[in-house]
């Protein structure tokens, strides 16, 4: 994922996750809030319930990697914050895609029809 789609700075995260909507899957959790700007900006977060520092990074990997394909497509003006849960640290990147389809769909932040 580009550096300029990318959520980094606290004070967001705070912001996002204080006032901002969430929806859940079994691996992962996708909060949202409007950014009054044009573009789209995800962070990435895995608590240590996900596991060691390992498990974590590669955690966080992952989730990038199945959002970077999935950017073009989504409804512009949001922040997102993709959280890991335990289970994603040991699923593969086909299913992680899924379950970010899954969740973007039920957000309304993507139509079906524009899901790759």
């Amino acid at each position: 994922m580009q550096s300029k789609f990318r959520l980094t700075r606290s004070e967001d995260f705070k912001r996002v996750r204080r006032f901002g909507k969430s929806v859940s899957h079994p691996l992962v959790v996708l909060v949202m809030q409007k950014n009054g700007e044009s573009k789209v900006r995800v962070g990435v977060a895995a608590g240590r319930t996900v596991g060691t520092a390992v498990k974590r990074n590669r955690a966080k990997r992952l989730l990038r990697e199945a959002m970077r394909g999935l950017i073009p497509s989504l409804a512009s003006g949001w922040d997102l914050i993709l959280i890991a849960r335990p289970a994603l640290a040991s699923s593969t990147l086909a299913e992680i895609r899924q379950a970010l389809l899954t969740v973007l769909q039920r957000a309304e932040l993507i139509s079906p029809s524009n899901a790759i």
